[in-house]
This record gives structure tokens, sequence and C-alpha cells, in this order.
């Protein structure tokens, strides 16, 4: 048999066997690519949990004590006590722009 074809033949066969290997259902390139994906979720997971423990802190602040109850209450509806001086603070206006000012042409 001739070398030439022998050879022809082990590299094509070797390239059938890489084919699974590289682009196969558990290939190297999907690996890589459920890697990334993995690293995400991680970091979504990450970010649900510390609001978890927010949630938690506040439920835990609102079923044990009437400060934060009162608290809640007075951000969220404005709501304030009897016989209590409500004061708001508004932050002044910032200049409007130049073109602001101009009138409209028609």
């Amino acid at each position: 048999m001739n070398p030439r074809l022998i050879s022809l033949v082990l590299f094509a066969l070797l390239i059938l066997l890489q084919y699974p290997l590289w682009f196969g259902k558990g290939g190297l390139l999907r690996v890589s690519d459920l890697e990334g994906r993995l690293e995400q979720q991680k970091q979504v997971n990450e970010s649900l949990r510390l609001r978890n423990q927010q949630l938690e802190g506040d439920v835990r602040s609102l079923s044990e004590g009437v400060e934060a109850i009162e608290e809640r209450a007075r951000n969220d509806f404005g709501m304030i006590k009897k016989n209590e001086l409500f004061i708001q603070l508004i932050e002044p206006r910032s200049e409007p722009r130049a073109e602001s000012r101009t009138a409209p042409t028609q």
C-alpha cells in the first residue's frame, strides 16, 4: 500500500475522532459555554441572596418592633402621629437650560 494513502486515511480518522471532542454534545466548546452561563447564574443567585437577606431583616423588624412599622408608615404613606409637626424639605430647582428658556417658534 502507498504510504501517502495510509497517512491520508490516518489523518481523516484523526479528524473524525476529534470532531466530537470539539463540537459534540459534551464537547469543549459546549462545556466552555456552560461554564460561562454557570458563572452568570452564580452572580444572579448572589444578588438574590443579598436581597432575600434584606427582606428577611425587614420582616423581622416589622414583626418585632413598632418603630419599623412607624417608619414604613411615615415613608410610604406620609402618615404622622397626633400632635406631631410635619416638616418637608424640598430640594431647590436647578436652573433651566438655555434652550428651554427661549420661546418656541411657530
